[in-house]
């Protein structure tokens, strides 16, 4: 077996890697692409945007010259920040309008979970109803992380609830006494049916019971039951896009 050589001097070690885009550069690509989907996502900044700084300039005026100088200048950055949060928000429901209906969906909204999630856009478990195509299969997701381990299911509801039950089964002869919480995406009402674009805020809200520890002990375990490949639909993901003050002032 070849064995690793130093370097020699003036040479590089690796070759270089390609430079990353900055905050500012990654928002104005989600920008780009989130037009695509909302043609009038730029009005709404501008309108945040002018909003913010009125009321910033407003205020000055009670303070006199002094106080309206100030004021322009705190409020130019508070309207960019503005804009950045609606930006952030009507992408973030252009990307789920995008989702919905399409197979896959709920395993591309679990992949945008923070806070020490382990998830996969790919599905668990699936039952099609046609070899060959994932339209009207019954797909099951799964996400690992403090609250427990999240089953959550898509496609026609009886097969869909019988592909759940059988998962549950499975997670729970795994991983005993881990909490196994489980979700049909669905526009119904019920318990248990969220809808596609409130799947990761209900999430994201689920108590914690695990140590991070916990967490990545029973991952492990579940991923060795595998998992099904199968080709599903890719897009943005701007729900991935948070305001940063920082790209507000520059770098």
């Amino acid at each position: 077996m070849a064995k690793d050589t130093p370097a020699k001097p003036g040479s590089p070690a690796k070759a270089a890697s390609p430079k990353k885009p900055g905050r500012i550069a990654q928002m104005r690509e989600v920008f780009t692409q989130s037009r695509t989907l909302d043609p009038q996502i730029g009005w709404w900044m501008l309108l945040a945007f002018v909003v913010t700084l009125a009321v910033a300039m407003g205020i000055g005026l009670f303070f006199g010259t002094a106080g309206l100088i100030y004021a322009a200048i705190l409020g130019i950055p508070l309207g960019a920040l503005a804009a950045t949060i609606v930006m952030s928000r009507r992408a973030e429901r252009a990307a789920y309008r995008r989702l919905e209906g399409q197979p896959g969906a709920a395993g591309a909204a679990l992949t945008s979970l923070r806070g020490g999630w382990f998830t996969s856009a790919d599905p668990v478990a699936i039952e099609a109803a046609r070899a060959g195509t994932l339209n009207d299969s019954a797909l099951v997701f799964r996400a690992v992380g403090r609250p427990g381990v999240v089953l959550v299911a898509e496609g026609p509801q009886a097969r869909a609830d019988r592909l759940l039950a059988a998962e549950r089964k499975k997670v729970e002869r795994v991983a005993s006494g881990v909490p196994v919480t489980t979700y049909r995406v669905g526009d119904g009402e019920g318990e248990g049916i969220v809808a596609i674009r409130k799947l990761t805020g209900r999430v994201q809200r689920m108590k914690p019971v695990l140590t991070k520890e916990e967490v990545a002990a029973v991952n492990k375990r579940l991923r060795a039951l595998g998992g099904v490949k199968v080709p599903l639909p890719q897009g943005i993901d701007p729900t991935r896009v948070r305001p940063d003050r920082k790209a507000m002032r520059g770098r």
